[in-house]
């Protein structure tokens, strides 16, 4: 027995029930020998977390567009708190964590430069649309490894389509990681802006504070205590309704003083625009997109608008203005 049949056989004895056992995925979409060490889901996450686009997450926004700070989340650090909070969540449950971690380290590897800013102006501009949950999907099927894509089991894609509030997963563990990204958004989001003096503890309504509490450490702990006491022993994992109409609540307070706040997202405007005037450029200037995103237009009939979409919606805020500034700005002469 190789060493991976021994891991999967521990999990059968160990994890619950309602878990997604490796030995059980429904497969990758192209068949290849299995690893005599790795289960399946544990390989994917080995995958994800090489891949040049999950690298990139970290010169990509969060909230605050290139802010002026080193303690400000980026796209990378928001992962990985995701991440964390599923993990121990998962654990809680005995669910599968090598499963929650792989969706939770890939759920947002399609996103754009500019966080939603970026999303929004890319499925303004291009008739192909840009949702970044299907465009994760797109990465790891498709544009990672120059064209060859990672290969993934169903069940990780599956949770990284499904990742968004709109959407269900079709395993528990990634009901898990779409709880988790939640979670995680609003309490860092808090966090930033807290840092960013925009608001303070004080300024969470009695209401909300009475249910979660009054501190970060305290609505985090609550919230995951919540879903774990909630969830245990059940076939299916969600909040208690008092605390998700909280959350419901909270995130509706963010989106007021935060979210749409002109201070904190006064920059937007000129990030979608930024964006816009790339994706229009690069569409009359097809030969500077690199050779092996343009083979996808012989090979799978990609529409050229998404090929576009694809090499702009991958830069990182750095990159993106790095070319805006080499095409649009002036260089200074020297005679």
């Amino acid at each position: 027995m190789t060493i991976r049949e021994n891991l999967e056989q521990m999990e059968c004895t160990n994890l619950s029930p309602y878990a997604c056992l490796s030995k059980n995925s429904k497969g990758r979409l192209r068949e290849e020998p299995q690893c005599d060490i790795r289960p399946v889901f544990q390989r994917d996450r080995d995958r994800i977390l090489h891949s040049k686009s999950f690298r990139r997450l970290k010169d990509k926004t969060q909230v605050f567009l290139t802010p002026d700070g080193d303690h400000y989340r980026t796209r990378l650090t928001h992962t990985l708190e995701v991440s964390q909070n599923a993990r121990t969540i998962a654990k809680a449950l005995r669910l599968n964590e090598d499963l929650v971690e792989a969706i939770a380290l890939g759920h947002d590897l399609g996103h754009t430069p500019f966080g939603h800013a970026g999303e929004r102006a890319l499925n303004m501009v291009s008739p192909c649309g840009f949702v970044h949950s299907e465009q994760s999907v797109r990465t790891v099927d498709v544009l990672e490894k120059n064209g060859v894509g990672l290969n993934l089991t169903h069940e990780v894609r599956d949770g990284i389509l499904n990742h968004q509030t709109s959407s269900e997963p079709s395993t528990l563990e990634g009901k898990i990681v779409r709880l988790s990204d939640k979670i995680a958004y609003i309490h860092h989001d808090m966090d930033d802006a807290i840092r960013a003096g925009l608001l303070t503890d004080d300024d969470v309504p009695k209401s909300i504070g009475d249910v979660i509490g009054y501190t970060h450490g305290e609505r985090l702990d609550h919230f995951i205590h919540d879903i774990v006491t909630n969830s245990a022993g059940k076939d299916d994992v969600s909040m208690s309704p008092p605390v998700a109409q909280a959350m419901k609540e909270l995130r509706a307070f963010m989106f007021e003083n935060i979210y749409q706040n002109p201070v904190a997202k006064g920059e937007e405007s000129k990030a979608e625009n930024l964006m816009i005037t790339l994706y229009e450029y690069y569409l009359k200037n097809m030969d500077l997109i690199p050779r092996h995103m343009l083979d996808l237009m012989d090979r799978d009939g990609t529409p050229k608008e998404q090929i576009v979409c694809d090499y702009v919606g991958a830069m990182t805020d750095r990159f993106a203005i790095s070319k805006y500034e080499e095409i649009y700005i002036p260089k200074t002469w020297h005679g």
